[in-house]
C-alpha cells in the first residue's frame, strides 16, 4: 500500500514574505506538496507565480496546480508555463488539470461556459495536446498528471492517463442552478470509489487516491461540531458530515484515526487541505505516520 502524502492550497498572498512564511510552517509540520487553485476574480492569485515563490520559499514540497482550468488556457500556452516551471523547480512540478465548474468565473472573464460535455472534450484535446507538446521537449518529459472530479467520464479518463485522481467533495445539487454545490456523504463517496476500481482494472495500483478535503474542525465535542456543520450544510446529517471523507472533524487523535479509517476504506493515501486549515491539520500528519511505521515495523516482524 503507498505512503501517505499531505499537501494544502497556497490561497492568495498579499506579500512574498507572507507566503515564504506559509511554506515554512508547511515544511515543519512534514507537508510533502504545496498547491494552488486556478479561479479568476479579486484578491486571486496567479498559480504559475505562486508556486515559483513558494519553491523559492522551501526547499522540499513537491508543487501542484489543484486543478487548472482548463477552459481558461490555450493548450500551447500552458505547456509553456508548465515547463518553465519545472525547469526553475529542478522538476518538483505535478500538473493538476480540471474542466472548470465555477460558472460566474467564465461569465465574469467572458468565456463562454460550455455543458458538461463539451467542457470534457476540451479537457481531453487539451491533455493530447499537452502529450505531444511535451514529447517535443528536448529535456523535460511531462510531470505527473493528476485529474480531479467524480463525474463517469472524468474518472474514466483518470484511469486511463493519471498518476493521480482526486475526489472533490462537491457535487452539483440536483434540481438547483448551476454552481449550487453540496457536500458528498460516504455512502456516494463509496459508489464513486467502486465506479473507479471497475473502470481502472490492473492501473489500479498505479494511480494515486486524492481526496480534497473541504473542511477540517479540530473540536473535543465531535458530535456537537457535526450539528453545527449540517445546519451550515442542508446536504449533510450529523451523522453524515461525521463519516464522509470530506470532512475532518476531532481532535487531533481523532482526525488521525479518520485518516487512517478512510484509507482502510477509500484508498485514499493523499490528503489536501485548504490554506485555512493548514495550521490545524498540520499536528495530525506525525501521528498518522507514526501510526503508519508502526504498522510496517508490525508487518515485518518475524511471527
Amino acid at each position: 500500500m503507498r505512503s501517505f502524502r499531505f499537501g494544502f492550497s497556497l490561497a492568495s498572498h498579499r506579500t512574498s514574505a507572507a507566503l515564504a512564511e506559509t511554506v515554512r510552517t508547511a515544511e515543519s509540520y512534514g507537508y510533502d506538496s504545496a498547491v494552488t487553485v486556478d479561479h479568476l476574480g479579486p484578491n486571486r492569485s496567479s498559480p504559475f507565480l505562486a508556486l515559483l515563490a513558494a519553491a523559492h520559499a522551501g526547499q522540499r514540497l513537491r508543487l501542484g496546480t489543484y486543478v487548472l482550468n482548463c477552459g481558461f488556457w490555450n493548450p500551447s500556452i500552458l505547456a509553456r508555463e508548465v515547463a518553465t516551471l519545472s525547469r526553475m523547480t529542478e522538476g518538483r512540478v505535478e500538473l493538476g488539470v480540471g474542466s472548470g465548474v465555477v460558472k460566474s468565473e467564465f461569465d465574469g472573464a467572458g468565456i463562454p461556459f460550455e455543458p458538461f460535455r463539451q467542457r470534457m472534450d476540451r479537457l481531453e484535446a487539451t491533455l493530447d495536446e499537452l502529450d505531444r507538446l511535451f514529447a517535443q521537449e528536448t529535456d523535460l518529459v511531462r510531470p505527473p498528471l493528476l485529474l480531479g472530479g467524480t463525474s463517469d467520464r472524468l474518472l474514466r479518463m483518470a484511469a486511463e492517463r493519471a498518476d493521480t485522481v482526486s475526489f472533490s467533495g462537491w457535487v452539483q445539487v440536483p434540481g438547483s442552478p448551476v454552481g449550487t454545490l453540496g457536500i458528498i456523504p460516504a455512502e456516494q463517496a463509496d459508489e464513486r470509489l467502486e465506479f473507479f476500481r471497475s473502470v481502472a482494472g490492473d492501473r489500479l495500483p498505479e494511480i494515486e487516491r486524492n481526496v480534497f478535503v473541504l473542511d477540517v474542525r479540530v473540536t473535543d465535542d465531535r458530535w456537537a461540531e457535526a450539528e453545527a456543520m449540517a445546519a451550515e450544510e442542508p446536504f449533510l446529517t450529523p451523522e453524515q458530515a461525521l463519516e464522509t471523507p470530506f470532512v475532518l472533524i476531532g481532535t487531533v487523535e481523532e482526525i488521525a484515526e479518520q485518516i487512517l479509517r478512510h484509507r482502510e476504506r477509500y484508498g485514499f493515501t493523499s490528503f489536501t487541505v485548504q490554506r485555512p486549515a493548514m495550521e490545524a491539520f498540520g499536528p495530525a500528519i506525525e501521528l498518522v505516520r507514526k501510526a503508519e511505521n508502526a504498522a510496517l515495523l508490525t508487518a515485518a516482524a518475524p511471527a
